[in-house]
């Protein structure tokens, strides 16, 4: 106990920025993270040990994680628990705080991991977990499984992370300067600061006022992620009455989160003083999705190391000698050779395909194009563009292409899974034209393999839906250019024939017609027979070229480092 108190001495010595995201993906056997968002929450966090920030992150456990994805016959996903034990990876502490869940106690308990950086940072991630045996089964359920169960479920999560986090972090002792929402999840945390901040005011009718709102925004900031409505969280009153009871009058609630249902990006919004989209484009969508609101752009980076591959490591090592910690070095690419940046490539691409002969069976060529489509699986990102002329697709293709795919799709997302089992059937029927694989269980493991081993990364959003998109920024971390409808993140980083390649329509129009299938897919495959194809098998120089314009105009920018400095400057010093 005595190492531990002192270790905790140790961490509240300065005050921190505290970082809350409601999943964080530290480790590819932590399965404490779904897809995009706890993945960039991971590299966050390792930006921030790298630059030796004041930082510390609270999250919450899953003790069966998102899930463990297999594929059966039919093609059709089915969902495991994820079987892992916190212990081997992170030291229980022993403080306890409380939350009042449906009137009941419910003790909290944090796991701490510490993210190193070999500059010598460091920064704790806090699991707050509710698995202990003073609580009712009910309750110690709460921790179980990432985004798992229904909207009661869901909200009684979130009154763990944000009520329980900010109690975790005042019991350890930390003096916050900075909380710092990572989406909407967390935006119960604004409430226990309401009611830190509390103050009586004599002859004053208004009891709005007796909440000092002006000093908790000053505290906050809000990062929005989503134009997808089903991604803001909102609850009834009556449940969360139920559920929390009123941790600050229901009047005062609704003036802050919204009249109808409790809005948790309203709530965000309302009391942050710093507001941000996570791309220019979702800055200007952000804004028209809530108008009245001050919202800024940041774009999303991702942790150059973590999303650099083996093969290229070595070669940055060698001719970008400090690249990991200093990523705008890529500008320099130029410097190393051509054959040597084909060489590291091809290593990649025979790493991939040696997993994928392991997990399918199914061998794959070198010396064939390869395309790369891995995220989650759901609707608006349009898995099946590519199969939508299945003829012309197979005329395009034959002989001359292969596709590797994976992601998950939410357990209650039928249309999701319903791509998956569209696009394995794809694969049985173009067999001997097109060799098509689908990956199962997709992870951060399996993610670096694919991003690294194909040579075109593919992205067909329905635009303006794509806020950011990580995926293709990790993907250029290993010279693979993109082909991407110009939506989130690609606005800014694409050149056309230079850094790649768009698909559709210009990003200018906010709201794509009606006709945007048939426009995106023709320019998808008039390019890819036209351009791509032939450069690949025709004009090596221009391919290792544009794969080195990849490295040295987008790894160079579109990595964590600068996204962190800019949260720092912006954000978290204001």
């Amino acid at each position: 106990m005595s190492k531990t108190t002192d270790m905790i001495d140790e961490l509240t010595r300065e005050p921190k920025i505290a970082y809350f995201s409601m999943e964080i993906g530290v480790h590819n056997d932590i399965p404490t993270y779904s897809g995009g968002l706890g993945v960039l929450a991971g590299d966050t966090i390792r930006s921030g040990a790298d630059l030796k920030l004041p930082m510390v992150a609270v999250t919450l456990m899953a003790r069966k994680g998102y899930f463990t994805q297999d594929i059966d016959a039919t093609g059709r996903q089915v969902e495991h628990p994820s079987q892992w034990n916190p212990a081997d990876y992170m030291q229980l502490l022993p403080w306890k705080v409380a939350v009042m869940i449906e009137g009941r106690e419910v003790a909290v308990q944090a796991w701490m991991y510490t993210v190193q950086s070999l500059t010598g940072g460091s920064i704790p991630v806090f699991f707050l977990d509710t698995d202990f045996p003073e609580n009712s089964q009910v309750d110690r359920e709460i921790t179980s499984s990432l985004y798992g169960g229904d909207k009661s479920y869901r909200l009684k999560q979130e009154v763990v992370l944000g009520l329980g986090g900010v109690r975790m972090l005042h019991e350890l002792g930390f003096e916050i300067k900075k909380f710092h929402m990572n989406e909407g999840h967390a935006s119960f945390l604004t409430l226990e600061l309401l009611n830190r901040f509390k103050r009586p005011i004599e002859d004053v009718w208004d009891e709005k006022l007796v909440w000092d709102r002006k000093s908790v925004r000053d505290l906050c900031v809000f990062t929005t992620h989503t134009p997808v409505e089903a991604g803001h969280d909102k609850f009834p009153y009556d449940m969360v009455g139920r559920i929390m009871g009123e941790i600050i009058p229901i009047p005062v609630l609704k003036d802050l989160a919204g009249n109808d249902l409790l809005n948790m990006t309203l709530l965000a919004l309302n009391l942050s003083r710093y507001i941000n989209g996570v791309a220019k484009k979702h800055g200007e969508v952000s804004k028209s999705m809530f108008p009245g609101y001050e919202i800024h752009a940041i774009t999303n980076g991702v942790h150059s190391f973590t999303w650099t591959c083996d093969s290229f490591k070595r070669l940055y090592d060698e001719f970008l000698p400090g690249w990991a910690n200093e990523p705008e070095l890529f500008v320099r690419v130029g410097r190393i050779p051509d054959d040597r940046t084909w060489e590291a490539h091809l290593e990649a691409k025979r790493q991939l395909f040696l997993h994928v002969k392991e997990q399918t069976g199914v061998e794959m060529s070198p010396d064939i194009l390869t395309i790369g489509f891995a995220r989650r699986a759901t609707a608006y990102k349009r898995a099946d563009l590519l199969f939508r002329d299945l003829d012309r697709f197979e005329r395009i293709g034959s002989g001359k292409i292969q596709l590797v795919y994976a992601g998950k799709a939410h357990p209650q997302d039928e249309p999701g899974k319903q791509l998956i089992q569209n696009i394995i059937r794809y694969g049985e029927r173009l067999r001997d034209k097109i060799k098509i694989v689908y990956l199962k269980n997709y992870n951060m493991q399996t993610a670096l393999k694919i991003v690294a081993g194909v040579d075109i990364w593919l992205n067909t959003p329905l635009r303006p839906l794509e806020a950011s998109g990580t995926s293709g920024m990790k993907a250029t971390h290993n010279g693979v250019m993109n082909f991407s409808v110009l939506d989130g993140w690609w606005i800014e980083g694409h050149i056309e024939g230079y850094t790649g390649w768009a698909i559709g329509a210009p990003p200018h129009e906010l709201t794509p017609g009606a006709d945007a299938d048939a426009r995106d897919v023709e320019d998808l495959y008039h390019k890819l027979e036209h351009t791509i194809i032939p450069t690949f098998y025709g004009d090596r120089r221009t391919w290792i070229r544009m794969m080195q314009n990849a490295i040295g105009k987008n790894a160079y920018y579109f990595n964590s480092h600068r996204m962190m400095r800019r949260y720092v400057t912006e954000a978290y010093i204001r």
